[in-house]
């Protein structure tokens, strides 16, 4: 669990939008500049609901940035901060999860400023629609998906519902599910194996 802020750190609010996505698909997240990329990465997966199944990128101007142990032509994701590379507000960098799928998500930086006293962050302010479930088949394949399951005439209904699940509405987005997740992501989110 993160620590209350102090009056002294600095706060990223960050508009988080998957790519390619109509009607758009994204999340409103604050988070302390001193985090790292890899902090970064598990705010994001847990944002979307995603289940940290496959590789991941940041990619900040010409450089690339992520698990320097599974892949040595990325720089150390963990290595740098928020603050140290990202020192303005209104710039933007990428979030690319699933180089199968192909997520690319663009991350704005929409503020920056001092914590609030006694908030724990990260923390969720707002979004739209649920995150697509993972392997659905990335930007092109999961609006296929969404046609399918709703029509309940397609050859391919039943086998797309249940593997969806009764649960997953595309619509809905839990703001309070998100950082009561967000709160207990460490536990949450899993590391690919080695």
């Amino acid at each position: 669990m993160e620590a209350m802020a102090s009056k002294s750190d600095t706060i990223y609010q960050l508009k988080i939008t998957l790519d390619k996505i109509k009607p758009s698909i994204w999340r409103r997240v604050q988070i302390k500049g001193s985090s790292n990329l890899a902090d970064m990465h598990r705010v994001i997966q847990t944002v979307f609901g995603w289940e940290n199944s496959h590789m991941h990128q940041f990619i900040v101007g010409k450089v690339n940035y992520g698990d320097a142990s599974f892949d040595d032509e990325v720089e150390d994701e963990s290595a740098v901060t928020l603050t140290q590379l990202i020192p303005e507000e209104q710039s933007k960098f990428r979030y690319e999860y699933d180089f199968g799928d192909d997520w690319m998500h663009t991350i704005v930086v929409e503020n920056i400023a001092p914590a609030e006293p006694g908030v724990q962050y990260p923390r969720c302010l707002s979004g739209k629609r649920s995150g697509p479930p993972e392997d659905s088949g990335g930007p092109f394949g999961y609006p296929h998906l969404l046609e399918i399951t709703s029509n309940p005439e397609h050859e391919n209904y039943a086998e797309m519902s249940e593997w969806l699940g009764e649960e997953f509405d595309p619509e809905k987005f839990d703001l309070a599910a998100v950082n009561a997740a967000l709160q207990g992501r460490k536990s949450r989110v899993q590391r690919l194996p080695k």
